[in-house]
């Protein structure tokens, strides 16, 4: 997570437009060229643009961090007439658009390894789509967003945004 939370603020810091919105494909400080482009269409691969609004906008999620989610939708607002105009052109931003207008539910797990490993498997297959689960066993350390205390049996919250609802730590309660 914390690797995740570097790579972002190094995306913030050289590659984002801050005023337009969207990110460059070269660096700020890189040599002076004719045009920076921002593409955002994907191509055989997604788009820089599609992967990076992505992936801040989920981690603004996970960490309750406002900063990558305002950075995603500058991305998206740039880039919102080429959405409505061409998006068969654009399935990264589409699907960004969608996480954008319904947040995904993350359910976070605490506890001892064996039990949080345990509660894992038995909650991976009733997940939805929009679901994401965090098993953080005891010992690890998480970003102080998911600062949840080190219980001594699994206990899981799930959230949306910064809230979070009472801890459940019977697994046949946890209602999914």
């Amino acid at each position: 997570m914390a690797w995740a939370q570097e790579l972002a603020e190094a995306l913030l810091a050289h590659f984002e437009d801050p005023v337009a919105g969207g990110f460059f494909f070269t660096r700020h400080d890189h040599e002076a060229l004719i045009t920076r482009p921002k593409p955002g269409h994907d191509n055989a691969t997604p788009s820089g643009n599609g992967v990076a609004a992505f992936a801040l906008q989920r981690l603004g999620h996970v960490l309750g961090e406002s900063r990558y989610l305002e950075a995603s939708a500058r991305c998206l607002r740039l880039f919102h007439a080429d959405l409505t105009q061409q998006p068969v052109a654009y399935p990264t931003l589409l699907a960004v658009l969608d996480e954008a207008l319904v947040p995904p539910r993350v359910v976070l797990l605490r506890g001892p390894a064996a039990g949080v490993r345990e509660w894992s498997a038995a909650l991976g297959p009733k997940l939805k789509a929009r679901d994401l689960l965090l098993a953080l066993p005891n010992g690890s350390s998480p970003p102080a967003a998911l600062a949840k205390p080190e219980p001594g049996r699994p206990t899981a919250w799930i959230c949306s945004g910064t809230a979070c609802q009472a801890p459940v730590t019977d697994l046949a309660t946890l209602a999914m």
